[in-house]
């Protein structure tokens, strides 16, 4: 009876994983979206977001340590600056300019476009060397080009400013997720941890997208009666609390998309995020009146498809002893540990028992 007790509890425990990042990950696209609509200030909100989730990773490292008894990971400036920083610069760069998209596109177009992101994740992970060449990611690139491109074609509600917004900001994304992958599987830099990791992050990331943010907004934003020249203290208290629940939610996506890595592997995060799309997509046209031609929809099952191949191909390749991210650590050292413990946490008698579960469960997602 142990046996059946196990898998039930290891089902249910994804679901409710799964279930977790969907709340997070569908809920923060459609609160900025609601939020663009009476705060024209993307690039702000970001920044107020970004504070958000320093602040709950500090408290989160704080309660960490309490609890452990172990002091957290600080890095030196040298490494902090010199390893830590173009992550960063990516990373805000690709989120500052996701949202600012939402003031000119809908979220069928911004989620359409953002799946674009798996062609340039996939030629970054070439450039670095982290992904296998295979004659198969052709096939992958040409399904989710043609694709984005049968969504776009005459779109009644296509804008190309957002959409130029929002695939610069996939192009900079797959920057961004190749450059963590690289970040995270340096073992030397002990950031293996999603807490420290995004600990570490936001500051730089704050500082990279704040004279966008002086150029673009300050001016507009200081002459306006949403924070700087309010006549009563209830609206100034309703946009700090809107634009701090938003943060809040960053910090969930973030936290539970590594949770759901680290129990239980990348190839879930990846078939979630298939079917996440679908669910937005259903959502805004039922929500917010979206419309989409039966054009659309094919070009959206098309991309779908290419992204389902690349998930498959690397599932089959992973099985097949091809190099895994642990094995291309800087120094060739291996991630032995999931993402939410730190080195040398784990029982030497836990990981007997767990061992060929694990083995998928370190591998860090590229989604």
């Amino acid at each position: 009876m142990a046996w059946p007790v196990q898998f039930l509890f290891r089902g249910l425990r994804t679901v409710g994983l799964v279930l977790l990042y969907y709340v997070f990950s569908i809920g923060i696209t459609f609160y900025n979206k609601w939020l663009m609509k009476g705060f024209h200030y993307p690039l702000f909100m970001t920044l107020v977001h970004l504070g958000v989730n320093f602040c709950l990773s500090a408290l989160a490292r704080r309660a960490m340590q309490c609890w452990t008894g172990k002091p957290r990971i600080i890095l030196t400036w040298e490494d902090y600056l010199r390893k830590v920083a173009p992550t960063a610069l990516a990373t805000a760069l690709d989120i500052g300019l996701s949202n600012w998209s939402f003031l000119f596109i809908t979220i069928s177009l911004y989620t359409m476009t953002k799946s674009s992101a798996v062609l340039f994740i996939l030629f970054f992970s070439l450039v670095f060397k982290l992904e296998e060449p295979n004659p198969f990611l052709i096939l992958v690139v040409l399904l989710i080009s043609s694709g984005l491109f049968m969504f776009t074609f005459e779109s009644t509600q296509f804008n190309m400013e957002g959409f130029i917004m929002v695939l610069l900001a996939s192009f900079i994304g797959g920057i961004r997720w190749t450059l963590t992958q690289v970040l995270m599987q340096k073992a030397e830099l002990g950031l293996q941890n999603p807490i420290d990791t995004m600990y570490h992050l936001q500051p730089l990331m704050f500082l990279g997208l704040f004279p966008l943010f002086l150029y673009n907004e300050a001016l507009s934003l200081s002459a306006s009666e949403k924070l700087f020249r309010v006549t009563e203290l209830s609206p100034l208290l309703y946009s700090l609390m809107t634009l701090s629940a938003g943060g809040t939610l960053a910090f969930g996506l973030g936290f539970s998309e590594f949770l759901l890595i680290s129990k239980t592997s990348s190839l879930t995060l990846s078939i979630s995020g298939i079917f996440k799309e679908v669910c937005t997509l259903l959502l805004a046209a039922s929500l917010l009146g979206d419309r989409m031609s039966k054009l659309n929809w094919l070009g959206f099952a098309v991309c779908l498809c290419g992204i389902s191949l690349h998930v498959g191909l690397k599932t089959y390749y992973s099985k097949n002893k091809v190099p895994s991210i642990r094995q291309l650590s800087s120094k060739g050292s291996e991630l032995q540990l999931p993402l939410l413990r730190q080195n040398g946490d784990k029982c030497e008698d836990s990981a007997a028992d767990d061992y060929d579960d694990e083995e998928e469960e370190q591998e860090i997602s590229l989604h």
